[in-house]
């Protein structure tokens, strides 16, 4: 439908932006739903951020997603902040009233929501990374009671500092403990594409094991396809994406959306 003059508005910040497939993924929901809305692709240079997210704010827009390279400077931009943003140490979501930015981090959500029911209590995880996507899921997965998690990182010292930020049952390792996990994360950028595989032998992982990659580009990824080729349960990282962006939606528009297949097409119609 067309904007009219009290169309509410969002956005994704961040330089670059071209690649972001937010615009497509809310531009759907807004249609679906026949909103009078707009949100914008919005490249904002690193010195610019603080300038600009006050300026929307301004302007009157609801808020904005934040990605690379601004979520640690939205973080400490805001007036306050939800405590999973906190458990993170970034946000990616903000949301603007009259008398507050407040910040959200929901990436760790959106990969909750991503592995589809799978019960994360009954078994270790292993997250390899120690960065900010690492920190938001190993703190999701450990505050919805997932007993063990073990951090693999190639700079240990990393690891080590996030195992102590995190608390509970986190320990570090060298190399992964495949041999009970149940949940097998990828939160690095290894096998995405113009990277290197992650290279990583599946042989030791249960045969009931989970194995994700936060990695959507491409959607099937050397270690999913691994996994897949051991029968193991494989989870692409499309639908961490879609998951994370539902509770902006909300804030900003209103309603809480669907992730559907027709959602996923829409978003990534060339990765499918």
């Amino acid at each position: 439908m067309p904007l009219t003059g009290k169309a509410a508005l969002a956005g994704v910040v961040g330089w670059p932006v071209a690649h972001s497939r937010s615009p497509q993924l809310h531009g759907h929901w807004i249609a679906r739903h026949g909103l009078d809305a707009a949100y914008l692709p919005l490249p904002v240079r690193p010195e610019d951020f603080a300038t600009a997210i006050h300026g929307l704010r301004a302007a009157g827009f609801r808020g904005c997603n934040v990605t690379i390279p601004h979520k640690e400077a939205a973080f400490a931009l805001c007036d306050a902040v939800t405590e999973r943003a906190r458990r993170a140490g970034s946000v990616n979501t903000l949301v603007f009233t009259p008398d507050a930015i407040t910040g959200d981090c929901t990436d760790g959500f959106g990969f909750l929501a991503s592995l589809e029911g799978l019960d994360v209590t009954a078994g270790p995880a292993v997250v390899l990374g120690a960065g900010g996507a690492a920190r938001a899921i190993a703190a999701a997965l450990l505050d919805a009671g997932c007993p063990r998690l073990t951090l693999v990182n190639r700079n240990a010292a990393r690891a080590e500092a996030l195992a102590a930020a995190l608390g509970g049952p986190v320990h570090v390792a060298g190399a992964p403990p495949l041999a009970d996990a149940a949940l097998l994360v990828n939160a690095t950028s290894l096998g995405m594409a113009g990277q290197p595989p992650l290279g990583l032998d599946l042989s030791p992982l249960p045969a009931g094991a989970t194995v994700a990659d936060i990695v959507y580009v491409p959607l099937e990824t050397p270690l999913l396809r691994a996994a897949r080729a051991r029968g193991l349960r494989a989870v692409d990282g499309l639908g961490m994406l879609l998951h994370q962006a539902r509770p902006g939606f909300a804030a900003w528009f209103g309603l809480d959306p669907v992730v559907d297949d027709a959602l996923r097409r829409a978003t990534a119609a060339d990765l499918l």
